[in-house]
């Protein structure tokens, strides 16, 4: 009985240690963020009213990249983190009435980018996420919709890390 016990509270300490490794990490890039923002991006909606007092749940103000065809445009992601962040990417998805019209951003706001899957890195983190998508932005040389627009937002997953992306275009 008593190694079940200890078994027991070895999984209760391990839960503990890693909920306060994630809440470490998340606490530290959103500092960092409130520091000293990249260029064009700010924690919440951009408009000052918005606070962040869910940890697991971040939005992030994004203005279109100077000098790209999103220029003067304003969007917002949202950031969902698991607890096993940042082992595991976070959820990334644009929100709100102004989604990109991107060859890879769907109309339902999400994104086709390897970093948010498969290329994911616990070195990376929301800012390196950010600039990814900035860059995505600024390489882009004409608004238009992924080919399979229509089709994927009728039956894809509510969470877009559900989906198995295919890369097939490098060139954005």
């Amino acid at each position: 009985m008593f190694s079940k016990l200890h078994i027991w509270n070895n999984k209760k300490a391990k839960t503990t240690l890693d909920t306060q490794r994630w809440e470490k990490r998340l606490q530290k890039e959103m500092f960092g963020l409130a520091r000293s923002p990249p260029s064009g991006i700010c924690l919440g909606s951009g408009d000052g009213e918005e606070e962040l007092d869910d940890l697991g749940n971040w939005s992030v103000s994004m203005e279109g990249p100077e000098g790209s065809i999103y220029q003067g445009e304003q969007f917002t992601l949202k950031f969902q983190f698991t607890r096993k962040y940042p082992f595991d990417s976070p959820q990334v998805m644009f929100v709100g009435s102004s989604i990109p019209v991107h060859p890879h951003v769907y109309s339902n706001g999400h994104i086709c980018l390897s970093i948010l899957s498969e290329d994911w890195s616990p070195a990376l983190g929301v800012e390196a996420v950010c600039l990814s998508i900035a860059s995505m932005l600024s390489s882009c040389k004409e608004k238009k919709r992924p080919p399979d627009n229509s089709f994927y937002i009728k039956t894809c997953h509510k969470n877009p890390k559900k989906t198995r992306w295919w890369y097939h275009d490098e060139n954005i």
